[in-house]
């Protein structure tokens, strides 16, 4: 989900409410104590230098059980962030702790957001040596060939 795209969704809820893709709820007392933009630059395993931006939104759970996060504070964090940082239009990555700092993608099913569960993949297959995977076949789907195929006694094996 793009931030333009949350900011459109917004003003039109009650509530903000964080879902990880196994149906935990975000407790509903969390902040949002981040909004920024992380640049990544690198070079792959393949030798090609690549650059990615995010805007990072980080959760975090506190004791403060009496405050919940407003759909127009948000937003108003958000053109802060826009305002004052120069952030752009990109993907949106959330850091929210489990048992270690997590990064999620994030998308929306219409009442609430949905982390959704980010994972590493390498960008240069074809340069650095990783065989293609290969199709995967269940034997049950496979039809024999009745010309080509042996049967038990027909003395072709």
């Amino acid at each position: 989900m793009r931030l333009s795209a949350i900011k459109e969704i917004l003003p039109h809820l009650n509530e903000v409410v964080f879902e990880l893709e196994d149906g935990t709820l975000v407790p509903h007392h969390f902040h949002v104590t981040e909004v920024g933009q992380i640049t990544k630059n690198f070079i792959d395993c393949g030798g090609v230098i690549r650059s990615e931006k995010v805007v990072n939104f980080q959760l975090w759970n506190a004791d403060d059980y009496d405050h919940r996060l407003k759909p127009v504070k948000l937003l108003n964090i958000i053109q802060l962030s826009e305002e004052k940082l120069g952030i752009e239009d990109a993907e949106i990555e959330v850091e929210y702790q489990s048992t270690t700092i997590g990064k999620y993608d994030l998308t929306f099913d219409g009442t609430k957001f949905i982390l959704q569960n980010k994972t590493t993949a390498c960008l240069a297959q074809d340069a650095c040596g990783i065989p293609a995977e290969k199709p995967k076949v269940n034997l049950s789907n496979l039809v024999a060939k009745s010309a080509n195929s042996c049967t038990p006694g027909g003395g072709c094996c």
